[in-house]
């Protein structure tokens, strides 16, 4: 690969004064690269979170145990759209939470 580059570099004109496509390629090559690493280091994996993440949400099903964003731990009584009414404790208090708000099913319904 560096050979590519020492081949670009050395196909410069001797005048200097006209750039040639080979130094234009070398000046851009490296932001390609880093652009390129950028999306299978981060963008990538990211999505295939967010996927992994939108398809939990919505396989939340009555009787599960989650956990919200917020820390609050609780059994879901009813899914609607995209609201979930949990209770939680053991006064039996209910909250409605949005999907959106699940961080976590701990236990699926049996």
């Amino acid at each position: 690969m560096f050979r590519l580059f020492q081949l670009l570099e050395t196909s410069a004109p001797a005048d200097g004064n006209t750039a040639s496509i080979g130094t234009i390629l070398l000046t851009f090559a490296p932001f390609v690269v880093l652009i390129g690493v950028f999306y299978f280091l981060v963008l990538r994996p990211q999505k295939k979170q967010q996927r992994e993440t939108e398809s939990m949400r919505s396989s939340i099903e009555r009787g599960d145990v989650i956990t919200t964003v917020g820390g609050i731990v609780g059994v879901v009584i009813t899914v609607k759209d995209d609201d979930i009414l949990i209770e939680t404790s053991g006064d039996k208090t209910r909250v409605q939470v949005k999907k959106w708000a699940v961080r976590s099913i701990e236990q699926k319904a049996d």
